[in-house]
């Protein structure tokens, strides 16, 4: 049976995907609730002195480890997680609901159609090429600014080009995340994780940026090979996409994938200013993110003034604009969800005094191996503590004063020991369900977590060795 041009996916064989499904994320996020309050009970309770760093930032003293007063999650404790977790989450649950608004104003002025057509038209014989080119772009932005929530940006925007081309919401996703994280994780010129990172370890700023250079090639070239022969297989046989008999897949492709139309669609006039208008409010978003550390808060503000004047200026009377703003609320809504949800599992841990428990046992699992395979431990505790605290400054501020007295200790050099960090912090933030941005770009396009890791473990494995292979390089030259 075929639909728009496009084989349906044998009913069996969705069936038998369907079969494998893994729990909802919600229940794989409570039972994580539910042993980090466990752990309260069972982990000593320790912590380190905070002083003032780089910046002014707060660091921990890494020589003011003591015990202190034991304090177990309670039952109350436990049922009120999620939604501290949802309060501690606020920016990033309340910009996946704006982006969610916006981006359907925007589909609802028509612009979204015209401008599928244009791109359509420009790479109808040659849409292979568009996945390398965005996740090189992506990554070099991200190598340089240090932001991976763009992806919550460009994922709006890729999900109609990409399905009209003939491929999935999870090519769409992979573009931006793959990119996004190849970029953050080498970090070139990275202010947020290298840049921080090099300043509290007290190497000069940026130092060593060809080896991160080479490192960036190489991620960049695995994840669009990996991304291509994905999106490649799915087109050819829709029943190998892994978003095959979702309900709200076949939405887009009824809705995009017959976009192109026998004769190209014209702007409206009023299209093209509203266009034009909102090119200097996205100029200034990029950046106030980049320079002037802003974040969610403030992206989201200048979505809110590009959806005013994107959905004004093309047509749109104030109610449809309000009624097309609530209907993309609703479209992320569990996403959004999720977000503060996976948050209770930090809440727990920090509110029970084991968190920097936690952060000592793995500098101490460090130190017990031989030189040759420190670095690598490195990487493997930094990937640890990354599903606790999934922020690239601050797992630098708390890890960091630990790492790298320890790696003078070792024999590593201190700008191995940060590349350690930026590896172990970067490859799993599209991996683990704790990572805000990533469950809200998840959200964005209706794609399930246990799909998305289904699509991303071989190339986080592969990653994974890239990683070690960088390390134990890094560890032999004695790159400093």
């Amino acid at each position: 049976m075929v639909e728009n041009g496009n084989a349906c996916p044998d009913s069996a064989a969705v069936q038998e995907k369907r079969g494998l499904r893994m729990p909802h994320i919600y229940v794989i996020l409570f039972a994580l609730s539910a042993l980090a309050a466990l752990a309260t009970y069972i982990v000593p309770a320790n912590q380190y002195d905070r002083v003032q760093g780089p910046d002014g930032r707060e660091v921990i003293n890494p020589d003011s480890y003591s015990s202190v007063e034991s304090s177990p999650a309670t039952f109350l404790d436990f049922i009120t997680a999620i939604p501290r977790g949802l309060v501690d989450a606020g920016e990033v649950v309340f910009f996946t609901f704006i982006i969610g608004g916006v981006f359907m104003v925007i589909r609802h002025t028509g612009i979204i159609e015209n401008a599928l057509d244009r791109l359509l038209r420009t790479f109808a014989h040659r849409r292979v090429l568009l996945i390398p080119v965005l996740i090189t772009l992506f990554a070099a932005l991200a190598s340089l600014i240090g932001t991976q929530e763009l992806a919550l940006v460009y994922i709006p925007v890729l999900i109609p080009v990409v399905i009209a081309l003939g491929y999935d919401s999870i090519t769409a996703v992979a573009i931006a995340l793959i990119g996004t994280t190849a970029g953050f994780t080498a970090g070139v010129l990275n202010p947020i994780n290298t840049g921080l990172a090099q300043q509290i370890a007290g190497i000069e700023t940026f130092s060593g940026a060809g080896l991160r250079t080479v490192l960036l090639v190489v991620m960049v070239l695995l994840g669009s090979w990996w991304t291509i022969r994905y999106a490649q297989r799915a087109a050819k046989d829709p029943a190998m996409s892994l978003m095959a008999g979702e309900p709200e897949e076949q939405e887009k492709q009824e809705l995009y994938g017959g976009a192109q139309s026998a004769e190209p669609r014209r702007m409206t006039l009023r299209q093209k200013i509203s266009l034009l208008l909102s090119l200097p409010v996205l100029g200034v978003t990029v950046w106030g993110v980049s320079t002037q550390g802003w974040f969610m808060i403030e992206m989201a503000g200048m979505f809110v003034l590009l959806l005013l004047i994107i959905g004004l200026v093309s047509g749109l009377k104030p109610s449809e604009l309000s009624t097309s703003f609530s209907e993309g609320m609703r479209s992320v809504l569990e996403g959004a969800i999720i977000v503060g949800v996976a948050r209770a599992v930090a809440v727990l841990l920090e509110d029970g005094l084991v968190l920097d428990t936690i952060v000592h046992a793995l500098g101490e699992a460090v130190g017990g191996l031989p030189a040759a395979l420190a670095a690598v431990g490195m990487f493997f505790s930094q990937t640890l503590f990354n599903f606790v605290v999934p922020s690239g400054s601050g797992q630098a501020v708390v890890t960091m004063p630990i790492m790298a007295p320890l790696a003078d200790l070792l024999d590593v050099t201190r700008q191995t020991a940060v590349l350690a960090f930026q590896l172990g912090d970067g490859l799993t933030n599209i991996l683990y369900p704790t990572s805000g941005y990533f469950m809200a770009a998840l959200a964005i396009a209706g794609v399930r977590w246990e799909k998305w890791v289904k699509f991303y473990l071989p190339l986080f494995g592969l990653w994974v060795v890239v990683a070690i292979g960088f390390l134990v390089l890094a560890q032999v030259i004695g790159w400093s």
